[in-house]
């Protein structure tokens, strides 16, 4: 480098890609000795911005080289403040990667706000309180230019972000300071607690009630509440933590019609649908705004574990339909549950055979699938027809076939009361069905029995 600038025809301040000078280079890596020599240059800027507005002492305090910042603050030339295109100063970046040191000396500079807003208005504490740097958060807490309660553009706190991204030090530290409101939405209507539920970090949550201001069931734009989050997602202290509180209500329902026990029933929690029965101002069969009931949802997912819970209630209808006539049964067959199916069938009310408003059966909609088990299951019910169509004339046996389930075939060509020709409303037979996606196995079960294509 030293031979290098002795020569004439070297430029020591040019620019490179992105309008990036050696020293910008050099400040980036770390290379303090490269720097000295080029900073004893008189040709060299050691303010020059690249093509985003980011100086050498930009770089250098992202990269957290406290020489490199210390022998550019050295030079007065260098504005310790001068931010980049999108409002980022070096405090800010030093803030936000978590380089204690650097934040430290830019702070000794008069010049240096550190309440200078980025672009999206975010400022260096907000940052540092994002990413869970707690020794920057303290430092720059103790600044009077600081808003500890200032919130992103998009209206995201200080708070806010620490809680979501689970950062109990932060959280802490900012809980101290009068001007921080606790409760404050984000414009999702979504507030630190309610992250709080959704993620599950409970000792957060249990900081935020200890608070006045804090509203244990205050929803978000959606109607969903803390409780809620803590049903959807499975986190079964966060829920009991919340349903200790008496504000808080157990069936409140979201913008949809959804309760926190639709929500454990939906995901399998049966840890959360068990506290929530045991209120009693929950209703065990509220359906949501498309006429799901919780047991219809963990009837589809297979959560037998709920769906045994939910069929113990005496006010629970386990036939109901939602608003396209799909029972649980239909729901548990089209998935192939043969546990729920099992559970169902020994519930007085359950109808084997009861076609949704396409006209699909239980037995039609485990045939479309193919799943043998419950297809079995089912043909045990006198009331089941096995050759019962739906709105467009395919019965099971067509479906079996055009999906090239040859087991599934197999068994309902061996019942006497299914006609292996019918035809639906197109005109297409089984047996054109299975012939027209190439099902062999099918095609060779219907074709000896001398069935027309």
């Amino acid at each position: 480098m030293k031979v290098l600038l002795e020569r004439d025809e070297v430029n020591p301040d040019k620019l490179y890609d992105d309008g990036k000078t050696p020293l910008w280079c050099a400040a980036q890596n770390g290379h303090d000795r490269v720097a000295k020599m080029l900073l004893e240059r008189d040709e060299v800027n050691p303010d020059k911005p690249d093509d985003y507005g980011r100086t050498a002492l930009w770089s250098a305090a992202w990269s957290g080289h406290e020489g490199m910042v210390k022998m550019l603050l050295d030079r007065g030339e260098v504005n310790p403040d001068r931010p980049d295109n999108d409002g980022q100063t070096p405090l800010w970046c030093a803030a936000c990667s978590g380089h204690d040191g650097v934040v430290i000396m830019l702070l000794e500079r008069d010049e240096v706000n550190p309440g200078r807003l980025h672009n999206d208005g975010r400022t260096p504490l907000w940052s540092a309180a994002f990413n869970g740097h707690e020794g920057i958060v303290k430092i720059l807490l103790k600044r009077d230019e600081t808003d500890p309660d200032r919130p992103h553009n998009d209206g995201r706190t200080l708070l806010w972000c620490a809680v979501l991204n689970g950062h109990t030090g932060v959280v802490k530290m900012l809980l101290e300071r009068d001007e921080v409101s606790p409760d404050k939405p984000h414009k999702n209507g979504r507030t630190p607690l309610w992250c709080a539920a959704f993620d599950g970090h409970e000792g957060m949550a249990k900081v935020l009630l200890e608070r006045d201001e804090v509203n244990p069931d205050r929803p978000d734009n959606d109607g969903r509440t803390p409780l809620w989050c803590a049903a959807f997602n499975g986190h079964r202290g966060m829920a009991r933590m919340l349903l200790e509180r008496g504000e808080v209500n157990p069936a409140r329902l979201d913008n949809d019609g959804r309760t926190p026990l639709w929500c454990a029933s939906l995901n399998g929690h049966d840890g959360v649908a068990k506290m929530l029965l045991e209120r009693d101002e929950v209703n065990s069969d509220r359906p949501d705004s498309n006429g799901q009931t919780p047991l219809l949802c963990a009837a589809w997912n297979g959560h037998e574990g709920v769906v045994k819970m939910l069929l113990e209630r005496g006010e629970l209808n386990p036939d109901k339909p939602d608003h396209d006539g799909r029972t649980p049964l239909r729901c548990a067959a089209l998935k192939g549950h043969e546990g729920v199916v099992k559970m169902l069938f020994g519930r007085d009310g359950v109808g084997p055979d009861k076609p949704d408003i396409d006209g699909r059966t239980p037995l039609l909609c485990a045939a479309w699938n193919g799943h043998v088990g419950v297809i079995k299951m089912l043909l045990e019910q006198d009331e089941v027809n096995p050759d019962k169509p739906d709105n467009d004339g395919r019965t099971p046996l067509s479906y079996a076939a055009g999906n090239g389930y040859a087991a599934v075939a197999e068994i309902l060509l061996g019942r006497d009361d299914v006609n292996p020709s019918k035809p639906d409303e197109f005109g297409q037979t089984p047996l054109r069905m299975a012939t027209r996606h190439g099902h062999t196995a099918v095609v060779a079960l219907l074709l000896p029995e001398g069935h027309s294509v």
